[in-house]
């Protein structure tokens, strides 16, 4: 009980903690009342930033400038538009007059293909958090997934709903655009730092990884490798769709040429930097997930079939060089400790594990976020270390079956189905669009062999954006008929 109690603040900070909060929600409140677009800005520009705060016993990373945006975004956008939604017995009355193409188009829950529209994602969305809510009650580890529910699903929650009726111009989504461009490029400074002086500012579970690993991994202002390789994967997919999309461009006057000449010289030398920082977090989750992004804008720009024939011969490829590689290069595969384990950083025996807690209660799985309890309890594959049982959660299709079973899983495979049909369908006529769903395929993979769906903000702004976009281009298809 003293131990608890020494690790929760004392009141006295508590009060002027929440005495600064609510001076800064004050002041992001008079900003966006009087600037339209500073909300979609400042949203963005908070994305990345993690503090860490001990809560349960636990240390969380949370992000607390983006839960400052989304308070003042609510105070600003949502409260004073809540009288009206509850007065109105058709929410659809209320949307723009744009949404009712999108309607027609599918998006009516007695259409058969109502799932596949943007108010089909935006169910799917709503019944997977309730779900994860709901089967938390019978979870051996309730705080976990309390901490999840108040801090990652109803926060990230409200950012979607906002974003989502915003409306996306060209302009607005260039400087969102750079203001990720700017993050990524100090970060990546703050990485080659960290590198040349073999020292981390933040994370101390990786500067004691460090100590035993072949090679040093960097996480610059992040407190985790793979989640700093992941932004930074995902800025370069953006950037790169910026850099093709003047290719098509029927413009050749000597000032375009010119100015095109700079954006690609300009384009490059951000892409250059950007990855020189994703090697230094040997992020290899990352690096799959910024080729899968690169592949996709491959297939837009010159045709699914050329796209596929050269993504199988660089993997044939890849596949000789892990295979033939000799032990000295510490692929994994050889040498006296040479496995399938260890080649995956550890990734196979937990999912391994993983599926046995699957094969065990297959419907309803050990309740939301139980993952680490019961990987420890019942896994044999598991060790008893912390530590492992941390990781054992990194592989998100299987901690959701492990987690909410059969049932989780529909709802898990359905959210991502519409999602894609919904980011892909004419996606190929807008840059931003295939952009977003570029984006999007990335983090996903991402997520299969890391951590982190829900739990991201990534996600729910990549959504908002993207069903936006699609509302607006369908708005503009059927004003056209």
């Amino acid at each position: 009980m003293n131990a608890l109690a020494t690790s929760l603040p004392s009141a006295g900070t508590l009060a002027v903690g929440l005495a600064v909060a609510l001076a800064v929600i004050a002041a992001l409140v008079a900003v966006m009342r009087r600037h339209r677009d500073a909300f979609p800005l400042l949203a963005v520009f908070a994305l990345p930033f993690r503090l860490p705060i001990a809560t349960g016993g636990r240390t969380v990373n949370l992000l607390i400038p983006l839960y400052l945006v989304v308070a003042a975004g609510t105070l600003t956008y949502l409260l004073p538009r809540l009288p009206a939604w509850l007065a109105s017995r058709d929410a659809d009355a209320e949307r723009p007059a744009r949404d009712s193409a999108s309607r027609e188009a599918g998006g009516s829950p007695t259409s058969p293909r109502w799932w596949a529209s943007p108010r089909g994602v935006e169910w799917l969305l709503l019944i997977a958090v309730a779900l994860y809510a709901l089967q938390a009650l019978y979870s051996s580890d309730r705080a976990k997934a309390a901490e999840n529910v108040a801090f990652f699903y109803v926060p990230f929650a409200l950012l979607f709903l906002i974003l989502r009726d915003v409306r996306w111009t060209r302009e607005l989504l260039l400087r969102c655009l750079g203001v990720l461009v700017a993050l990524a490029v100090l970060f990546a400074g703050v990485g080659f730092v960290e590198y040349y002086r073999k020292s981390l500012f933040l994370n101390p579970k990786v500067v004691a990884a460090n100590q035993y690993d072949n090679y040093f991994r960097v996480n610059s202002v992040f407190f985790d490798p793979s989640i700093y390789g992941r932004f930074l994967a995902l800025v370069m997919i953006a950037v790169m769709t910026l850099v093709l999309a003047g290719r098509s461009a029927t413009e050749s006057s000597i000032a375009w040429l010119r100015e095109r000449r700079r954006q690609l010289l300009g384009g490059a030398a951000v892409l250059a930097w950007l990855l020189a920082g994703l090697v230094t977090s040997f992020s290899q989750s990352s690096i799959a997930a910024l080729l899968l992004g690169l592949a996709v804008l491959g297939a837009w720009c010159w045709g699914v079939r050329p796209t596929l024939y050269v993504a199988g011969a660089l993997l044939a490829l890849a596949a000789a060089v892990v295979l033939l590689a000799p032990a000295s290069f510490h692929f994994g595969l050889k040498g006296s400790s040479g496995s399938a384990s260890n080649a995956t950083s550890g990734r196979a025996t937990l999912i391994g594990g993983g599926l046995e807690l699957f094969a065990k209660r297959p419907l309803e799985g050990y309740g939301s976020g139980s993952f680490e309890t019961e990987y420890k309890r019942h896994s044999s594959l598991a060790t008893a270390s912390a530590e492992n049982a941390t990781s054992a959660s990194h592989t998100i299709p299987v901690t959701v079956a492990a987690e909410q079973g059969i049932v989780g899983l529909a709802v898990y495979f359905a959210l991502l189905a519409a999602a894609f049909v919904v980011l892909f369908r004419g996606a190929g006529r807008s840059p931003p669009r295939i952009a977003i769903a570029a984006c999007f395929a990335a983090l996903v993979l991402h997520t299969w062999t890391y951590a982190d769906f829900l739990e991201d903000p990534f996600t729910w702004t990549l959504l908002a954006v993207g069903l936006a976009l699609a509302r607006q281009d369908a708005g503009v298809a059927g004003s056209s008929v």
